[in-house]
């Protein structure tokens, strides 16, 4: 027993003495694992700009290649041949090469990169190689080639690529703990950019999406990691309760597009009434809003709550010598054209190589020929004699040519044909050889001047494959979309305000307004206590609310007029300040936060309004007037801490409103940003105007119409299209040049706007659909630099609009601007100041003259000031 248990002992402590730790296994295989997704499955090379599985499928198809179509089922056996991870991955990526549209043609039904449908099954689509994938592609002669997996075939290492394919295509992949996003370029643009880099220029290349839309590339860091894609639908508003979206973002079909308006309206983000699905050629999908619904807010919100607006992520990274390598598009760009270079440049030299040769045996043959070295070999018994004698003929010769004649060249002029030997003609061999050394001649400058050879090259690309591949994403400048701000209102805020609670689920108690379940709520209690809190169902603030809102981060017209009882002095303070950013849930003081302060009169006054209030004082109080008015427009404006001004010493009784009064902070200064088509307040882009209540704006566009807006800034204007925006003021006359389709003239106008219909658009130029709106102003006396055609001289004219025409109805068709030919037409801007300009300093002193009289600072604590009147 004792023996057996010792062997057993013996043979345990070998196994475990062998054994390999399970952590170092994992640790060997893991990597090995993780390094092979990265070079053969989710990376692609930076030679040629693909994966191991589309190197595999191009090659399989050049090997199948006979000029006609092939059905997919085949192209995937032949390529299984090299790729050993079954037909499925392969199938996927043909089909992913196709609807790229760059190296594989097409036939049958290969889905839709817009709509998200797949494509019909293999055996039913066909494809071939385009011929720019044959002319770029391909070339065995500067291939490297290595075995396949099973060691039966050959197979490219990688293809030589002439072209930034890589740029051109985009990829995606995931590794292990690495992945890869490289975005599609356009193919004009990427040849431009070689061709730059070829010229030593600086090359800025951005992507173009093959669905279209609106980009902005501000962030794009050259899609390096960290850097940032914003990318938007083409949105046009067809009337005031219609929207089309005509292109969609990259990475999104219009079936998810769709599912995410349905789901933002479920939610109630969006108020639309129909979605409809109108895609067929082109990209349409139909935005049927709810009743009282603006289009530019609707516009704003698909923006910000539907995947109407994507953000994109790059993450650019290649396969260099076997290693994963983060590089900029510009610096794969640039390396790809230097390789484009390299290989033009030996594809040159085989060229080369093989015209010496042609040039070298074209010339043995002559020897052979014309001097009848053939005869010497007939009475040769051996083949060594043969070659022998072949070679002492060719002996005083030897030295004109560039290298050593070899026995595989003289056994080359054994095999020339007998019926060659008769026919043999000197001159046309001459000229053969003329030819060839033309040709050699043109290879060797080539050579020479390799830079101005790849130039060339890159152009006649461009030229014969470049038809039809115009950019077709915008570039944008996009603005910030508050979601806060366009989210639909969704939700009905309540209150109660004896036990402190507000929300949108206390439907039983006082209703405040319409809101979005985004929305803030600021809420001032009795005590003097400030608070913004996110809106719920239901949440507690504090009890005795005085005043609860929405509120409007920021707002510098939100103005509160306030009245409270200091609980140290037993004075009665006033103050109006705004609320512009705020910790949200953290309570602010009011008063100064003494024990027993109170607030006694608030109002909220959402345009800065300042109301005329009644004090009356109590009956036992010293003053001698116990009833008096206050104007809250003689107090500043300033911060929620600030302590405020003595309103009176004496005890008040109660403070009853009695008149409104207007607005103290003046006209509101609109701009407008003509890089993105909005209006703002922060100085960014033209100042339009000083805007107050009613106030409107007037657009022209090019198409000749113009409509009235408000000045929210939420309007939307096609930038694009803008003639002229500016503050309407329909006093002013229009003047206007526009180009009549019809009869091709340029005609002259001037009317006053006598249309009030707001958000409408009515047309001043003829019907005509190539009619177009030249130049318009609303100056007192617009002039135009014209410059006309007469015979074959060019002349140039200035004209004074207001003398060619009087003032007319908008519907006037015009006069004729000149009887010649108009080559040009542009405006001469007026050197004298514009009356909105000094209009400023106006509104300034009427602003200053509403105060009645100064407030005298009292010389004490806390920042107080005494109105000295009790």
């Amino acid at each position: 027993m004792s023996e057996d248990t010792n062997e057993l002992g013996d043979k345990g402590g070998e196994s475990l003495h062998d054994s390999v730790p399970v952590t170092g296994m994992y640790k060997d295989w893991f990597l090995d694992y993780a390094s092979y997704v990265i070079l053969e499955r989710a990376v692609p090379a930076i030679e040629d700009g693909l994966k191991p599985v589309q190197r595999r499928i191009l090659h399989a198809m050049k090997e199948m290649d006979d000029g006609r179509f092939n059905k997919v089922a085949n192209i995937i056996g032949q390529s299984m041949q090299y790729h050993p991870h079954g037909d499925a991955s392969i199938g996927d990526a043909i089909v992913n090469l196709g609807q790229k549209d760059l190296l594989i043609e097409t036939q049958g039904n290969w889905g839709d990169v817009r709509t998200g449908d797949g494509a019909a099954a293999a055996r039913y689509i066909e494809a071939r190689l385009s011929k720019f994938a044959l002319e770029v592609v391909f070339n065995p002669q500067t291939t490297e080639w290595q075995l396949s997996y099973d060691g039966r075939k050959r197979e490219p290492v990688t293809l030589p690529v002439k072209f930034p394919l890589l740029l051109a295509q985009g990829v995606d992949g995931i590794a292990v703990g690495l992945s890869t996003k490289i975005l599609p370029h356009n193919f004009c643009e990427l040849i431009a950019g070689s061709i730059c880099v070829l010229k030593g220029q600086k090359t800025t290349i951005l992507p173009d999406f093959p669905t279209g839309g609106l980009a902005d590339f501000s962030e794009y860091n050259e899609g390096l990691r960290g850097g940032r894609v914003k990318v938007r639908a083409r949105i046009e508003e067809e009337d005031n309760k219609t929207l089309l979206i005509k292109d969609i973002p990259f990475g999104t079909t219009t079936n998810s597009l769709i599912d995410s308006i349905i789901k933002a309206n479920d939610k109630g983000k969006i108020k639309i009434k129909k979605v409809v699905d109108n895609t067929a050629k082109d990209v349409e999908i139909q935005v049927q809003l709810a009743p009282g619904q603006s289009p530019d807010m609707t516009i704003d919100a698909l923006y910000a709550f539907t995947d109407c607006e994507v953000s994109i992520s790059p993450n650019a990274c290649v396969i260099i010598d076997e290693k994963p390598v983060f590089l900029s598009v510009n610096e794969m760009l640039a390396y790809n054209t230097q390789l484009t270079k390299e290989l033009l440049r030996r594809e040159l030299e085989i060229r080369k190589g093989e015209l010496m040769e042609k040039l070298l045996f074209s010339s043995l043959e002559k020897i052979f020929i014309e001097n009848r070295i053939y005869r010497d070999i007939e009475e040769c018994t051996t083949w060594e004699s043969v070659l022998e004698t072949i070679d002492r003929g060719l002996d005083p010769y030897k030295p004109d040519f560039y290298r050593e004649i070899t026995t595989e060249d003289i056994v080359r002029l054994t095999e020339i044909k007998i019926k060659r030997i008769s026919k043999f003609d000197a001159f046309k061999a001459d000229e053969l050889m003329r030819r060839l050394q033309d040709e050699l001649k043109e290879v060797n400058h080539h050579l020479n001047h390799l830079t101005e050879y790849a130039i060339s090259y890159y152009e006649n690309l461009l030229h014969k494959y470049g038809k039809g591949r115009e950019r077709r994403t915008e570039i944008r400048a996009f603005d910030t979309i508050e979601a806060t701000v366009v989210a639909a209102n969704n939700a009905k805020l309540y209150v109660n305000r004896q036990d402190g609670f507000v929300g949108y689920g206390l439907k039983k108690d006082e209703f405040v307004c319409d809101c979005s379940d985004l929305d803030d709520v600021i809420v001032i209690r009795r005590d003097g206590v400030c608070v913004v809190t996110r809106i719920q169902e239901k949440g507690f603030v504090g009890k005795d609310i005085l005043y609860v809102g929405i509120f409007r981060k920021g707002d510098e017209r939100m103005v509160y007029n306030l009245v409270y009882l200091d609980g140290a002095s037993g004075r009665s303070m006033v103050k109006r300040f705004q609320v512009l950013g705020v910790t949200r849930d953290r309570e602010y003081d009011l008063t100064k936060g003494t024990k027993g302060s109170k607030v006694t009169y608030l109002t909220a006054n959402p345009n800065g309004e300042a109301e005329i209030v009644s004090v009356s004082l109590t009956q036992g109080s010293k003053a001698r007037v116990k009833v008096f008015d206050f104007d809250f427009s003689t107090v500043e404006i300033r911060g929620r801490g600030a302590g405020g001004n003595i309103l009176t010493k004496y005890p008040v009784r109660k403070i009853q409103f009695k008149m409104q009064g207007a607005s103290t902070l003046g006209g509101l200064d609109i701009y407008y940003d003509a890089s993105i088509g909005r209006l703002n307040t922060d100085q960014r882009g033209r100042k339009i105007g000083n805007f107050l209540g009613e106030d409107k704006i007037i657009v022209f566009y090019k198409n000749g119409d113009y409509e009235l807006t408000s000045f929210e800034l939420t309007n939307r204007y096609e930038a694009a299209q803008v003639l002229l925006i500016e503050k309407f003021d329909p006093q002013k006359v229009v003047s206007a040049v526009y180009y009549d389709g019809a009869s091709k003239t340029y005609y002259v106008k001037r009317f006053l706007i006598e249309t009030s219909t707001m958000n409408k658009k009515f047309n001043v130029v003829s019907d005509h659909r190539q009619s177009y709106l030249q130049v318009v102003s609303t100056d007192k006396q617009p002039q135009v630099r014209i410059v006309i055609k007469k015979g074959k001289e060019s002349e140039e004219q200035e004209y004074d609009l207001d003398m060619l025409i009087d003032v007319k109805g908008w519907k006037a068709i015009g006069n004729k601007i000149s009887s010649y030919p108009v080559e040009e037409i542009s405006m001469l801007h007026n050197s004298e100041p514009e009356e909105e300009e000094n209009d400023e300093d106006d509104e300034e002193l009427e602003i200053g003259s509403q105060v009645d009289f100064k407030i005298e600072k009292e010389k004490g604590e806390n920042d107080e000031e005494q109105l000295g009147l009790f």
